[in-house]
């Protein structure tokens, strides 16, 4: 076929949508729907699971010094911990910040220490306060820093670990299941109402069909109006799921406690997944509607 005909075929394709508007309109609802809920629900997910592992990351690794280690060797064992892969942030614990912590953690003590102990804190080992980037590898982390000289101990809740490991596959699980089950409604919702669609329009195809118009002739128009109809549906739904998005993510920002609990940096910003989203829904938007109207008009192009 010329360059001519596709472009006609193209034309056709659009001109169909004014023609048809209502179904036009009735499909582009339904693919607006349909994208919004599948993709909601995956940004829903992907957020979830980066506040599990924002919470993962509060699950610290105490390092203890030996007794008496000087700066240098306090330095040290700072850069070799700063070395392994795993750690996200470190944070130096003199002793007389560790006698302070252990002054306001038992103060039903406080006699022992004003009138034994006063502000002497030579007694104490210097330390560490260490978090990681990946909590699942959190006991291969405390053997390195155990291992690394003139440190007395490391030591890290294995408990947490294994709480949060277990609740993140639950949650993938759970949502995956969701999503799949989304995406099956959907597509079904999509495929009645092209059907519905083309079934308004059977006698045309069957005229076209009888007059000698090739498959690829009759398909091409509606090939081309489901494209279409379907981009401007992902793009209804990107800036649909932005508003929805932008205001979900200002509301929790601005619950310190909440931020605090999970990290500051567990919610995504709409920012960095944005390429993603709006690639996302105009490809799945076109492509749905490409090929669901294509594929109905199959019953009514065999005649």
């Amino acid at each position: 076929m010329k360059l001519s005909g596709f472009r006609y075929l193209a034309d056709q394709g659009v001109e169909n949508i004014w023609k048809n508007k209502m179904m036009a309109f009735a499909t582009f609802c339904v693919l607006l729907i349909s994208l919004l809920l599948v993709g909601i629900a995956g940004l829903f997910y992907i957020n979830l699971n980066s506040m599990i592992k924002g919470l993962g990351s509060q699950n610290e690794v105490v390092v203890i010094m030996d007794q008496g280690t000087t700066d240098e060797e306090n330095t040290a064992a700072e850069e070799a911990i700063k070395a392994i892969p795993n750690v996200a942030t470190i944070k130096f614990i003199s002793k007389e910040e560790a006698l302070e912590r252990q002054k306001a953690s038992l103060p039903s003590a406080e006699v022992i220490f004003n009138d034994y102990i006063g502000d002497d804190a030579s007694f104490m080992p210097d330390g560490f306060s260490v978090t990681v980037k990946n909590n699942d590898k959190i006991t291969d982390t405390v053997s390195q820093i155990s291992s690394i000289t003139n440190i007395q101990s490391a030591s890290a809740s294995p408990q947490v670990a294994e709480f949060l490991r277990e609740l993140r596959k639950v949650v993938s699980i759970i949502a995956g299941a969701v999503i799949f089950a989304l995406a099956i409604v959907a597509m079904i919702i999509i495929s009645n109402t092209t059907k519905a669609s083309v079934f308004a329009r059977r006698e045309e195809i069957q005229i076209m069909k009888y007059v000698g118009a090739t498959n690829a002739f009759i398909r091409m128009p509606f090939f081309v109006e489901g494209m279409v109809t379907g981009f401007f549906a992902g793009a209804g739904a990107y800036f649909i799921t932005w508003a929805i998005y932008r205001s979900a993510y200002n509301m929790l920002t601005e619950q310190g406690m909440l931020m605090n609990t999970f990290g500051v940096g567990s919610l995504i910003p709409f920012e960095k997944i944005r390429p993603y989203i709006i690639l996302g829904y105009l490809v799945a938007g076109s492509l749905i509607g490409a090929v669901g109207s294509v594929v109905s008009t199959r019953k009514h192009i065999d005649v």
